[in-house]
């Protein structure tokens, strides 16, 4: 079907009354990176006649800051987007769907390129859907893992726990820590600095600027589509963890804790527990970590929340290098 694809790469030039409820691709998670310092955000909507049908949120982001954004910048894309009609939901309507989807990722393809080295979609809902587009547009697929703990069901999350867990989870709260939301910006802004340490230590991986958990907690949280908690002791931030809920499902983003200087406090044992609780308690169907690695390799991350209860199974993404010849290198490698 022909579908007119705006893009848009303003906040204030998308509509409010857009249909939808995937968060990952809403206007509101478009103005959170807007306004997040090295984040460039982009949203395609695909329409019929005037009619929503589909639309497509990415990000791309500087990963490295010394080197030139040519090399650096990268362009990611949480799920396969949304659709938004009703006519392109439901099995029966996957490939009017997939058709729908490969126009809109034509189209973003073309306008990531121009600045970003690589293309990468992630935390696909279905790892099968859009398999023909996207090898259609040359992109290639990598095989990962991905951790949920569900959360439905008659048992509590702490009877999912392993034994060790459960007991490091009484230790901390009688070693005098506490779990809570972050009500206000300095909570938050301890948050993230005490976020950033963890992670220049431990964790390899990009992490955003503190105006990113700032946005989240004064944009999403609001309307109850994200929460950071804190575990706090002696009035010090020295753990947490980021959330954000679309429909009936809730992701862990990030987390951490002072691990070392707190370890009677088992801070990042707190925060993930405080997450799956929370989320039990509301009624999300699932919580999904959102980066647990590679498949093939040991991944300290993965470890440590497995021993939440929670179940890994196999997943991909999809990527596009901005080098043909190196992208088509790949693709045999890989596909």
């Amino acid at each position: 079907m022909p579908l007119k694809l705006t893009t848009y790469y303003h906040g204030k030039d998308i509509p409010d009354n857009l249909p939808g409820t995937d968060t990952f691709h809403s206007k509101e998670l478009f103005l959170v990176y807007e306004a997040t310092p090295g984040y460039i955000p982009l949203l395609i909507v695909a329409t019929d006649n005037g009619r929503p049908m589909a639309r497509m949120l990415a990000v791309s982001r500087k990963a490295k800051r010394w080197l030139p954004a040519i090399l650096s910048r990268q362009c990611m894309v949480y799920g396969s987007g949304e659709m938004l009609d009703a006519s392109l939901l439901g099995v029966e309507h996957k490939l009017q769907a997939e058709a729908v989807f490969e126009q809109i990722l034509e189209q973003l393809t073309r306008e990531a390129l121009r600045t970003c080295v690589f293309i990468e979609f992630r935390n696909l809902a279905v790892p099968m859907f859009g398999y023909r587009p996207f090898r259609a547009n040359g992109y290639f697929p990598v095989n990962w893992l991905r951790v949920r703990n569900s959360l439905h069901g008659a048992l509590a999350v702490e009877e999912r726990f392993s034994p060790s867990r459960s007991r490091q989870i009484k230790k901390g709260l009688q070693s005098g820590a506490v779990v809570r939301e972050a009500v206000t910006s300095d909570e938050v802004r301890g948050f993230a600095r005490m976020l950033r340490g963890a992670y220049s230590t431990r964790v390899r991986r990009h992490f955003p600027s503190g105006e990113f958990f700032r946005q989240l907690h004064t944009r999403l949280a609001p309307e109850g589509h994200s929460k950071i908690f804190i575990v706090v002791h002696k009035e010090r931030v020295i753990g947490g963890a980021a959330c954000l809920y679309s429909d009936r499902e809730a992701y862990l983003w990030f987390s951490g804790g002072m691990r070392k200087t707190y370890a009677l406090q088992y801070p990042g044992v707190l925060a993930v527990w405080k997450a799956l609780d929370d989320a039990y308690h509301h009624g999300y169907e699932h919580l999904e970590f959102m980066d647990v690695g590679l498949p093939f390799r040991k991944h300290g991350y993965r470890e440590f929340v497995l021993r939440f209860g929670g179940k890994q199974s196999s997943t991909r993404r999809w990527f596009k290098v901005r080098w043909a010849w190196l992208n088509k290198l790949l693709e045999k490698f890989y596909v």
